[in-house]
């Protein structure tokens, strides 16, 4: 017999990925049918994800994130864009923050945290677990997401760092496009958009952020590894980090990510074995 081709295996793993998160959304959906018919609440499915993702400007959160939330159906939380949605909408806690703003302060991680918690509760999308992108970016900030999730009985399960070298966000960042109302980003040479300048998903217009130059990256990297250090070390220490190297083409990264969460999801499953296992790849 001739040996199995890693292209195969990985192949196999992706496919069988996928079938297992498939059945987990079918068994929720039942559940869902029985609480609603019998006026219980049904629990969340297994394969909800509650996680952060760490990393640099430029280094594929922005790509990732929208691929996680698609897979899990999960809400990602970029607490930049959520602050910007709280007082647009002039929300109490928008107001708040504004005001703070206003006056050249910086919004207190109070408040931050409280915006997180108000979306957790009232946003849909969270039903199911959360992306969270750009907070913690600090210990304080990591304690106090810690206490919310403790009183609301849950915990993070991934505190995923994309690691990459800072001399190559350089290229990356300079040709980087956004799409403001989704968040999800693209390259003009190494993830190019399938129309020029264009969504590939809802076809609107991608921009260019201003501040996507050399000169304010270097600055934002200082700043970036200062803060980012000590909760990374937070994070070691909790044995949940996990490094993934971000180097990497999108769709590696991807896989990369995916080995992350299934090597999670097969540590806390005890009575039943994934199907991963039963045809043997899996050790």
């Amino acid at each position: 017999m001739a040996p199995i081709k890693d292209e195969t295996v990985d192949a196999l793993r992706d496919l069988v990925s996928k079938l297992e998160s498939r059945v987990e959304q079918l068994e929720a959906k039942l559940q869902s049918a029985g609480g609603e018919g019998s006026g219980r609440q049904h629990k969340a499915p297994t394969n909800s994800m509650r996680m952060i993702l760490i990393g640099p400007p430029g280094a594929g959160k922005g790509t990732q994130a929208p691929r996680i939330k698609e897979k899990y159906s999960a809400c990602h939380l970029a607490t930049g864009d959520m602050l910007r949605s709280q007082v647009a909408k002039k929300t109490s806690l928008g107001r708040e923050a504004k005001k703070i703003m206003d006056q050249g302060g910086l919004v207190s991680d109070e408040i931050m945290v409280d915006m997180i918690k108000n979306e957790l509760d009232n946003n849909s999308e969270c039903k199911y677990g959360f992306i969270l992108d750009g907070f913690p970016r600090t210990v304080a900030q990591a304690e106090r997401l810690d206490k919310m999730l403790h009183d609301k009985q849950q915990k993070l399960q991934h505190a995923v760092e994309l690691q990459i070298d800072d001399g190559l966000l350089v290229s990356r960042i300079t040709g980087r496009l956004i799409h403001p109302a989704s968040g999800r980003s693209y390259h003009k040479i190494f993830n190019p958009p399938k129309e020029s300048m264009k969504d590939d998903v809802t076809g609107e217009p991608l921009i260019q952020r201003s501040d996507d130059n050399a000169e304010t990256l270097k600055k934002r990297l200082v700043t970036y590894h200062q803060q980012t250090t000590p909760v990374v070390n937070y994070y070691q220490k909790t044995g949940i980090w996990k490094p993934i190297d971000a180097s990497q083409e999108p769709g590696q990264v991807w896989k990369s990510l995916l080995n992350v969460f299934q090597e999670n999801k097969s540590s806390s499953t005890t009575t039943t074995g994934s199907l991963l296992s039963k045809i043997g790849l899996r050790n």
